[in-house]
Formats: C-alpha cells, sequence, structure tokens
C-alpha cells in the first residue's frame, strides 16, 4: 500500500469533507471525494503534469486545496503548497527553489494579478486558477497561461510509488536560509497509521480542521489521518474564534488540534453552551505551558494531548496517550510509531533521565533535504537517526521533556538556562497573557535574559514585580535581565512564536526608543 492514494478508508456514502463557508455549506461523500480526485488528475494529465512535476498549491483552506493536493500525489507530481497570504518575493523564493511546474491560484487572482500570479510568470510556470464550480458541482482547472507546459502534450494517468516524493515542504528557516523536505508516500502514510493509532481514530471522528493546510500539521493530523480512518472533517477557509465552537457543534464535530496561540484565543471567548462532547483536543507544533493545559481540560471538560512534530518526520513523533493512560503536562508523551532516543554530542545514546538531543528514527521521517549535502550530514547521527536539534530528556516512564532548541539555550556564564522553563513559570502570573524568553548580549556573561510580555487586558505590571516574582521561584541566575512589554508578540503564519523573530523584534524596538 504506503501511497495516499491507496489510504483513504472511507466507507462510500460516509461524508468526507464539510465545507462551512459556503451559501450552502458544501458536504462531500467519500465516492464523491474520489471520482473529484480521479477527474482533477485526468485534468492534471492532459496539460501535462507527470511524475516529478512539482505543483505549487497558493489556495486558502478549502475543498479545491484537498482536491488538488491529492491528485497531484496521484499523478506521481509533488504537492508543494504556499501560504497564500506571501508577498511577491516570498512566492518567488518558493517557487524557483521548488522549479514549479505549475502554480494553483483562486478564481480571479489571474486577472488582478496577484503575486503569486506575478512570481510564477516570472519563472515560467504554468498558472491556472482552481475553485469550486457550483454549476458544473466540480472542481475547476482553469489554465491562464502553460509557461514551460507548453508543448509537453498530454501524459498518462498514472499510479503513485511508496517511494515517490508526493509533498515537499520547507522548513521554517529560524537559524538558516529554509531547507526543502521531501516526503514520500511511504513517509506520510506512516505518519497516517501512527496519528490513527494514537489517537483510536475511527470512521466516527469528525475534526475540526483549523490548522493551515499549507503546513504539515493541518495536511498530516487534520487532513490525512482522518482520511485515512475513514472519518471525516470540517474545513473553514480560516480560523474563526467567534465561529468555531458554532461549526463544531453544528456539524457534530468531536475533536480537533491546534498550537497553543489558538487554544489561548478560545479560551479568551464565551464557552459554548451547552458544552459539545469532546472526545479530545491536541496541541502541537510548539510548547503548551501547564497552565494552558489545566485551563483547556477545565474549561472544555476533555483530555489535552500534547504531542511533537517536525516537518522533517512528516510531523507526529510523540504524544501524551488517551486516557485511561498518563497524560502529563509539560511532556510531550510517548514516541508513536518511532524510536526516540536522547544523544550527547558524540552520537551516543544517553541513560533514562540524561539530557541531550532528542533523535528519532522511523519509517516516516524523510531520507534527507534536497540537494544539501551539508544539512544532512549534520543532520542525521549514525545508524539513520534523524537529530531533531531539540534538547531533551525522558522521564522515569520515558515521556520526553523537551528542554530547549538547542541554539536557542541561553547560555548565561557558562549556566544553561532553558527558555521553555522560564516560559512556564511566567505564563503562570496573573497579569500574563504570552511570554517568550531569549538570549539576549551582555558584556559580563556573554547572554543573559531578555523577555517579551504581552500582559491580560487591563492588567498593570511593572519589570521590578515581575522579577520579584521570578526570584520567588527560580534561581537568581535565571530572573530575566530585561523585560520588552508589547501589545503583539510576532508570529508565524500558523500562529507559531519563534524566539529569534521575537528577540529581533524586541531588540529592534529598544533600539529606535534610544535614538
Amino acid at each position: 500500500m504506503a501511497t495516499l492514494q491507496s489510504a483513504i478508508h472511507g466507507a462510500p456514502s460516509s461524508v468526507a469533507v464539510i465545507i462551512p463557508s459556503r451559501p450552502d455549506p458544501l458536504v462531500v461523500s467519500y465516492k464523491d471525494l474520489v471520482a473529484e480526485l480521479s477527474s482533477f488528475q485526468q485534468k492534471l494529465a492532459a496539460i501535462g503534469i507527470t511524475k516529478g512535476s512539482p505543483v505549487s498549491i497558493a489556495t486558502v483552506n478549502s475543498y479545491e486545496f484537498i482536491v488538488s493536493f491529492l491528485a497531484a500525489s496521484w499523478q506521481r507530481g509533488i504537492a508543494a503548497p504556499l501560504n497564500p497570504a506571501y508577498k511577491q518575493d516570498e512566492f518567488e523564493f518558493y517557487i524557483e527553489d521548488v522549479k514549479s511546474a505549475i502554480v494553483l491560484v483562486p478564481r480571479g487572482a489571474y486577472a488582478s494579478g496577484s503575486p503569486a500570479v506575478k512570481a510564477a510568470r516570472k519563472f515560467n510556470a504554468a498558472i491556472a486558477e482552481s475553485y469550486w464550480d457550483p454549476e458544473k458541482k466540480e472542481v475547476a482547472l482553469d489554465v491562464k497561461e502553460l509557461g514551460q507546459l507548453q508543448g509537453k502534450g498530454k501524459q498518462l494517468v498514472l499510479k503513485p510509488e511508496p517511494e515517490d516524493i508526493a509533498l515537499v515542504l520547507h522548513t521554517s528557516g529560524t537559524t538558516s536560509r529554509p531547507k526543502v523536505v521531501p516526503l514520500s508516500h511511504r513517509n506520510l502514510t506512516r505518519t497516517m497509521e501512527n496519528i490513527q493509532a494514537t489517537y483510536e481514530l475511527t470512521a466516527k471522528d469528525r475534526t475540526m480542521l483549523v490548522m493551515p493546510l499549507f503546513h504539515v500539521h493541518g495536511l498530516l493530523c487534520g487532513l490525512l489521518a482522518p482520511l485515512f480512518s475513514g472519518g471525516s472533517m470540517i474545513v473553514p477557509t480560516k480560523f474563526s474564534a467567534t465561529e468555531f465552537w458554532q461549526d463544531f457543534a453544528k456539524y457534530k464535530a468531536n475533536w480537533y488540534t491546534a498550537v497553543p496561540t489558538i487554544h489561548q484565543i478560545l479560551l479568551k471567548n464565551r464557552t459554548p453552551s451547552p458544552l459539545p462532547s469532546i472526545r479530545f483536543i491536541r496541541s502541537c507544533s510548539s510548547p503548551l505551558s501547564p497552565t494552558v493545559f489545566h485551563a483547556l481540560e477545565k474549561t472544555y471538560n476533555a483530555p489535552v494531548l500534547e504531542a511533537y512534530a517536525m516537518t522533517e518526520a512528516a510531523h507526529q513523533m510523540t504524544s501524551n496517550p488517551l486516557p485511561p493512560h498518563k497524560r502529563k503536562p509539560g511532556t510531550v508523551g510517548l514516541g508513536q510509531g518511532v524510536e526516540v532516543v536522547i544523544m550527547n554530542d558524540a552520537g551516543d545514546i544517553l541513560a533514562q533521565g540524561q539530557e541531550g538531543e532528542i533523535c528519532i528514527r522511523g519509517e516516516n521521517v524523510t531520507s534527507g533535504y534536497l540537494n544539501n549535502p551539508k544539512a544532512n550530514k549534520a543532520g542525521f547521527a549514525r545508524d539513520g537517526y534523524f537529530r531533531t536539534g531539540d534538547q531533551g530528556k525522558k522521564d522515569e516512564d520515558g515521556y520526553v521533556i523537551i528542554t530547549g532548541r538547542i541554539k536557542e539555550l541561553i547560555n548565561k556564564g557558562g549556566e544553561k538556562i532553558s527558555p521553555i522553563e522560564l516560559d512556564n513559570v511566567l505564563a503562570r502570573h496573573p497579569a500574563v497573557s504570552e511570554a517568550v524568553s531569549f538570549a539576549i548580549p551582555d558584556e559580563l556573561y556573554g547572554q543573559d535574559i531578555g523577555v517579551a510580555i504581552v500582559l491580560k487586558p487591563g492588567a498593570r505590571l511593572s519589570q521590578e514585580e515581575l522579577k520579584k516574582w521570578v526570584a520567588d521561584k527560580l534561581a537568581k541566575f535565571k530572573v530575566p535581565k530585561k523585560i520588552y512589554f508589547t501589545d503583539n508578540m510576532p508570529k508565524t503564519a500558523t500562529g507559531k512564536i519563534q524566539r529569534r523573530i521575537v528577540a529581533e523584534a524586541m531588540l529592534k524596538q529598544e533600539t529606535k526608543s534610544k535614538l
């Protein structure tokens, strides 16, 4: 098996996808989804898409995104989802980097000369609008320019192989140029199996898909795992805190997965009444503070399961298990279908409880970055273990505790300080809404601690008050030197707070204030 084409397991008459954001909701059965995928695959083949053709998709979460993504992989093409909110320069970087054969854009994007259209034209990629046509009741592929596909001619309709690259995504590039991660059908289907097993997903389960589909979190856990288990998903075009619980209850969802930022936004909004039946809430892609963990469980009367994932692992690596097994706030749980070890710099596996680099090995892990031998050499240890770049340890039950990114640890005169530990302590302050710790330059220690703080509405707090509060809870050397109060925390498109970006923004703000 091990291909996306063979991994869609729903009964023909069962609901696969619900799109609530139209005048009349679009409800798609598995039978209709498979027929649509076959039809769209034929459309792609007709314009020249074949094995290895990169298909860039620059549309919002939608039925047309789902169809174009899966159909491209069925045709042995390589799906390359892009954030539709990118500027032209960003589109140019990604389109050139993956050598896109075609760029799919929303209806009207061509006439308006959208940034994606201009970027595609610069690199002679074909341009097509992809959208749901309610009259024909199909996903249209309206080709506007054939570009490099001109003269290529109609191709055979193909059947994918397990080792074909189905998807390429870029790393976040927080410390270097973004790297291209190729993921095969085998990588993806193994993660689908792992996620289904972890959360015991069945055809009875329905998720509220609010993570963007250009990100591995939304693609694998929100979209592919439900399809693999024969379940279904509700797919709004974007996350809306005011509509989330309305749609969740109306269409009878029973679980969702999201980043901590989305959980916090939901907690700030009115709790639905009556409370829908929630089987579990999953959190992933950035650390979940124990404070938010407990608030979620108390508010929504559901188990909260924190997971740990990376693009290079086709998303999930570890997760806290469902009840009645232990779930531990402050940990990311146990390996799920993958081997997890802690290694030292020399590549030796450390004993349980010792701290080092978290490394993994499994069928879900990429075989290596594209055209980047230097990154591959640094990224893989002996015996095929992938180096995550995260520092951590295993507790007495084997649960993984992440103590920080190796490159983000604060080295204060030789004392290594975990920014995650500081974040979790700061988040417990009653006036603090969000907190991010990071290294700042220091003449005496080399590095000291900076903290960016967003206060809760109406709250007041001084630097000295917060420092004193931290000093009562942590060793003196962990008390921040500098506290930056801000109204907004810089985040990625998926709501993930990146320390480096926050640090740069706060230091830039400080420099401006001194001028």
